[in-house]
This record gives C-alpha cells, structure tokens and sequence, in this order.
C-alpha cells in the first residue's frame, strides 16, 4: 500500500521550482487553470498563520489569477469594516502603507514584509482589496459601528448624534491598552463580565443602527450611493459580532448546538462583496475555507460550521478551495509571560519537528519527497488501492494537534510545502 500510494503522489502532483512570486514561472502554475476552471471564488488556506511560504504561495497564486484569468478582487481573514482603508490605499489613495499594515489588517496579520509585498502589487495592478471578518479582531463591534456612523454623520446628522450620545458610551468598558499583541484576550473577557442590562442594550442599539440604515438605504443612497452600502454591511457585521461575543456568554449554559457566528459572518461579506466583483481570490485559515465541518479535539470537540461549508452551498461548483500542508520546520508564534501586563505577550520562534501522524496529509504528502508540491485532490480514484489509502485519511496538521477533516471532499487541491519559516515581521514586537 506505501509504495502504491508513493508511485502514485510521484505520477500525479505538480513540482513547483519556487512559490517567490518575483521568481516563479506561471507556465509551473498552469494546472492551476484546470483547477480553477470558471470558479468564482479561488480559497488559498493556510494550515497556520505567520508563515512566510504560506503568504508567498497565496501571493502567487494571487498574481497567476489576476493576470492570467480575470480575477479582479482580494478577500482576507481580516476585519471588514477596517480593511475598507487598505481598500482604498490599494486603489490609488493617500495613506501610510506601514499604518496600514498595524490598522488595517486585523489578528496583528498584515505585520510582516510579505504583505506589504502584496498589497503594493495590489496597488500596481488596480486589484481591489476587501476584509471579510468581523470587526476588532472579533473582540468588539466598535469598529463597525463607527464606520456606519462615519457615513450617517453626512447623511443623516441628526440621528448619527444620538446614537454616537447613546451608543458609544456602551463601549468603555473596552481596555484602553490596545499595544499588545493579545488585547482581545482582555476585551472579550472585559465583555462577557457585563451586567445583562448593559450588554443587551448594547445589542439592541447596534440592531437598531443596522436596521435603519437598510430600511433607509434609498435616501441614504441619494447622498453617496456606494457609502450607503458599506455602511450599511459594516453595521450588520457589527450586528454579527455582537451576536459572537452574546454567544461566549451564554456558553456555558448552552444545552443545545452552539453556532460559528464567526464563519457565518464571512460568508455573508464575501456574498456581499460578489456583487461588486467577479471573480475573487479569498486568503484564510484552512479549516475557514474548508467545505467540511472544523473539529480539533480536544480543543473544539463540537463540530463547527465553517465559512467554506456557507460558500459552496451558495457557490456550489464555482468555488474551488486549495488547502495548504507542511511537514516541521519554524514558525512564529506568542506566548503569555507570567506576571506580565494584561494583553500582552512575549514573541518567539517554535521549531516544528516532523509530523508522524500516519493518517494526516501532511505525513502523507512529506512521501513524496518534494519541496514543493501541488496535488489536485480532483485526480484521487473513486476505488481501489488509491482511494483506500486516501480514505485513511483524518485531519491536517496544526502544530500539535490534527484538525479533523476529508481532505478529498474538504479541498480541490492542496501544496505541500516540505519545510517552513516565520514570515518576515516588520514590528519589533515579532
């Protein structure tokens, strides 16, 4: 069965020379095509963060897909009311690129060289960028709430002074200490420690805010068509965060099946977002970007219902998801120091030793040996020896755990790259 499974990986992926996107040659990128097809949506995963192969390959694949098939947006795992400020750097605005990269992007993602690379091609080719996550770093809606507020200073005065009177005054309880690099890990409990009154009024002013600007979206629309409606989806991604956070607090008297308000949330912003552009590429986590439940035992031991899982069922066939694999290497990371300030935490290199999970794909794919590999998952036979062995099968690799996943059924195709590195951080807290 080993030999047969390695033969088989040896005739069936595609060797990539270099993922550097300044390097690489797109002709090594054309079994991408066939992939892709006439898909809408093109999901690049990662199987962590930080990781300088992982935002090269997305690059690339990025640039392939813009140049050489049309595609004319860039969706992030990063907050969608605040990326609307690298949106317009990236379309030829004023802004600090650097401030950008703190501000813009959310979860501290956009601190490293690799994506100023990327959104400075962004700029050069006129490729629009968008955020689809929710707000703050999924910590508070406050960002939403102050981009919809933003537009309703102009195009409704009266009603935007009431609510910044009573709306934003529910946000103090927010620590004030937002440099370090785990500040939500002081907002959220900050959130959930609430008194009922003061967080269901928080709710009901946030739905209120977002039901008025749709029930009011044809006025509005009269004074900036297009700020009309980012504001309007900013809200409702406020609404969708505050609903997240509800949900943290009800947890634990939950005696029914808890729900990924997160992924959802996503969903509906990349839904939203395809109504102005044609064909995007989406740049998340891979156990986001999955069509298969994200189960990580024993950390989440419910399964959750994953932004990929909405996307196909909107999608169906037009959406084609590349997961990515990888087999030790180093990778950046932070950790909490004892006695140390609220929020903040210590940065540092963890060296990953080789997987030896026999049933993951990651230790799968290392048989083959290559550096770099691209696999269409598409090509595994449907029976026979082949498909036994892929039928083995459990999960991908998260550092020390596995995510419990059908690759086959979760992907359309899957790199493998054999060894990584931390990406290139900018900030000297990384």
């Amino acid at each position: 069965m080993d030999n047969d499974i390695t033969a088989w990986l040896r005739d069936n992926v595609d060797l990539l020379r270099t993922i550097d996107p300044d390097a690489a040659n797109y002709d090594e990128l054309e079994p991408l095509r066939r992939i892709v097809g006439d898909a809408r949506v093109v999901a690049v995963g990662e199987s962590t963060h930080r990781v300088h192969e992982f935002y090269q390959f997305r690059h690339l694949v990025t640039r392939f897909l813009v140049e050489e098939m049309g595609f004319t947006g860039v969706v992030m795992e990063s907050g969608f009311p605040e990326g609307w400020a690298v949106h317009d750097w990236v379309r030829g605005g004023d802004g600090d690129l650097d401030q950008l990269l703190r501000t813009g992007i959310t979860y501290h993602l956009g601190e490293c060289a690799e994506m100023r690379d990327q959104l400075t091609w962004l700029r050069d080719h006129k490729v629009r960028f968008y955020g689809m996550d929710l707000p703050d770093s999924s910590a508070s809606a406050l960002p939403g709430v102050l981009a919809a507020l933003s537009f309703l200073d102009d195009a409704d005065p009266a009603y935007a002074s009431v609510a910044r009177q009573h709306l934003l005054p529910l946000f103090d309880y927010l620590p004030a200490d937002r440099t370090g690099l785990a500040w939500s890990a002081i907002a959220i409990p900050a959130y959930v420690a609430l008194n009922a009154a003061h967080r269901h009024e928080l709710t009901a002013r946030i739905v209120e805010l977002a039901e008025r600007l749709a029930a009011l979206r044809v006025p509005y629309s009269s004074v900036d068509a297009d700020r009309a409606d980012i504001a309007l989806q900013c809200a409702v991604t406020a609404r969708h965060a505050d609903a997240f956070l509800a949900n943290m607090v009800a947890a634990p008297t939950h005696t029914y099946r808890g729900a990924n308000v997160r992924d959802v949330a996503m969903a509906d912003n990349v839904a939203w977002i395809l109504e102005r552009e044609e064909r995007v590429v989406v740049g998340a986590a891979n156990g986001h970007v999955q069509r298969w439940p994200y189960r990580v035992p024993p950390i989440i031991n419910e399964e959750q219902v994953m932004l990929g899982q909405h996307l196909a069922r909107r999608l169906g066939d037009r959406m084609v998801v590349i997961a990515t694999t990888y087999n030790g290497g180093r990778v950046a990371t932070h950790r909490v120091v004892p006695g140390g300030r609220p929020g903040h935490t210590e940065a540092y290199v963890e060296d990953v030793a080789p997987f030896t999970e026999p049933d993951s794909l990651d230790v799968l794919l290392a048989g083959t040996g290559a550096p770099v590999a691209l696999l269409d998952l598409r090509k595994v036979p449907a029976d026979g020896p082949i498909a036994d062995r892929f039928a083995t099968i459990d999960g991908t690799m998260q550092g020390a755990y596995k995510q419990l996943v059908n690759p086959v059924a979760a992907f359309d195709a899957v790199v493998h790259i054999d060894k990584v590195t931390p990406w290139h951080a900018l900030s000297p807290v990384w």
